[in-house]
């Protein structure tokens, strides 16, 4: 494969600041891997509008018609980031030898593109890109982050620390991805199970380019936990562990007790008494919230729903 045909997946919401820059630096990029003979000439951009209110579409709509190398996928409404991108690799699968995902803001390394393509031809289906810096996120961005990588670590998820979801994807593995049914994607964790040939690239994050970022803290959060709930059971493991260990306790303080009454000592308790059924009150809301999550995501799967929806497509021609 010595010029693949690659096309850039971007999903893009509500992004009106920094399209133009944004198309303006990866058409250089992609004209200079054309002329480096990486690439082929009928390489593209792809933005995949996510439900934008603003004037994305619009914008996008605009430099297709006068740009040959941007196209765009317009979906019905906003399904999320990781949708997003799903639904751009799955359109587009078909109309490429390999797909690059990145984000619009364009805070990723677009210098290590060039790396990744020469992984692709030494025979690899999935490059990841993994920033060895991020200086350009705030401590309590960058912090939590690098926990919940290792926590997933411990909990069994086989997963690529610090990789976000700027990779580069080949046809053969996005063909395999399509087979990934479920309704919940978190791409970071469905990739490494994938198992084809992988290598990854390392690289510094730069600062967005303009506008704001449209995760908050609400939203990673929940990103977070749905990585949780959908590649491990080990909370649900924990929660009968605790409850194992909670009925060991009980007894030993249930001996204790009759031993007490029988000896005729007075076992003064009301405090104690009280602070042990907040407690356990408070451990018993709070794993019947994580077993309702997994319920949840049972019953959001089992309706099979679209995952995405195409209102408009211009990615022909």
């Amino acid at each position: 494969m010595s010029t693949p045909k690659i096309m850039f997946i971007l999903p893009s919401y509500n992004e009106e600041e920094i399209l133009h820059n944004t198309i303006s630096k990866l058409e250089t990029v992609l004209k200079d891997l054309i002329i480096q003979k990486k690439i082929s000439e009928d390489s593209s951009i792809v933005f995949v509008d996510d439900g934008s209110t603003d004037s994305s579409w619009r914008i996008i709509s605009e430099n297709i018609k006068i740009n040959p190398f941007v196209k765009g996928l317009r979906l019905s409404r906003n399904f999320g980031h990781q949708l997003a991108i799903f639904a751009g690799m799955m359109e587009m699968k078909d109309s490429c030898d390999a797909m690059i995902t990145l984000d619009a803001d364009l805070q990723d390394d677009l210098d290590v593109i060039s790396v990744m393509i020469d992984k692709l031809n030494n025979g690899n289906d999935i490059v990841y890109g993994v920033p060895q810096k991020r200086n350009a996120e705030s401590f309590f961005k960058r912090k939590p982050a690098q926990i919940y990588y290792k926590l997933l670590r411990l909990m069994g998820v086989d997963i690529v620390a610090n990789h976000a979801d700027f990779r580069l994807v080949s046809k053969k593995a996005a063909s395999i991805l399509s087979k990934f049914k479920e309704r919940n994607i978190f791409l970071r964790g469905i990739f490494p199970l994938i198992g084809l040939k992988s290598d990854k690239v390392v690289y510094d994050k730069s600062k967005r380019i303009g506008g704001k970022p449209k995760y908050s803290i609400f939203k990673l959060c929940c990103l977070a936990f749905s990585g949780i709930t959908a590649f491990s059971y080990t909370p649900l493991r924990y929660i009968t562990l605790f409850g194992f260990f909670i009925t060991i306790g009980s007894f030993v303080y249930m001996i204790y007790v009759l031993s007490s009454k029988a000896l005729g000592h007075i076992i003064p308790g009301w405090t104690s008494l009280i602070l042990s059924i907040y407690f356990l009150g408070g451990v018993q809301i709070f794993f019947m919230g994580i077993i309702g999550e997994y319920i949840a995501r049972i019953y959001s799967e089992v309706k099979q729903r679209p995952r995405y929806i195409v209102e408009e497509n211009k990615t022909n021609g």
